[in-house]
């Protein structure tokens, strides 16, 4: 895993972290290791470095910009993420994606991160949209669990969890690729 950043874990166990908050993830090695550095300082590291990665790799799923492009066609998109603004921008400036979408909350927005239901209940506000309306396409265990504390339909994606870990989760529908889901969706 060293060619994409990730050299030591530090004895953080990196999947229990996967779709909460940067802050959640710092607190845990903060108090685990206790270093000199403020966590803010340990934070700006963090969101510089990706960036960087971001830049450089520009990574985006096979199938990710085609089933947003279909889905917006037809329905209000947001995005309800647990990274930073500045990562999220990244994210959306690549391949244009940031035109889709209505609206995007992060965790800095709210007071509880994933897995608590705040980022998807401030995405549902947003959109002026009732919860129990809205369909969330999650790829992490704290992200199903937060979407189904907010009353939303859950689909799940296998980037990051198998199909057992994301339905056990919670997840409606576990698909393995976007197509499928955009199928699912506007059929």
């Amino acid at each position: 895993m060293a060619g994409d950043g990730i050299r030591d874990c530090h004895g953080i166990h990196l999947p229990d972290f996967y779709g909460r908050s940067d802050r959640v993830l710092w607190e845990a090695f903060i108090e685990k290791h206790h270093p000199p550095q403020p966590i803010e300082q340990l934070i700006g590291l963090r969101e510089q470095r990706l960036i960087q990665l971001l830049c450089n790799k520009r990574p985006i799923f096979d199938g990710v910009p085609e089933l947003v492009q279909r889905l917006a066609n037809r329905f209000p998109l947001a995005v309800g993420s647990g990274s930073a603004h500045r990562i999220i921008d990244e994210v959306l400036a690549m391949r244009d994606l940031r035109r889709y979408f209505l609206h995007t909350v992060s965790s800095e927005d709210v007071d509880q991160p994933k897995p608590a239901p705040d980022i998807f209940l401030l995405v549902a506000k947003c959109l002026g949209v009732d919860p129990a309306n809205c369909c969330v396409i999650e790829d992490t265990l704290s992200g199903i669990q937060a979407a189904n504390a907010a009353g939303m339909t859950v689909l799940a994606i296998t980037n990051t969890f198998g199909a057992k870990e994301l339905g056990r989760a919670g997840a409606s529908q576990v698909f393995n690729d976007y197509v499928t889901i955009g199928d699912a969706l506007l059929n």
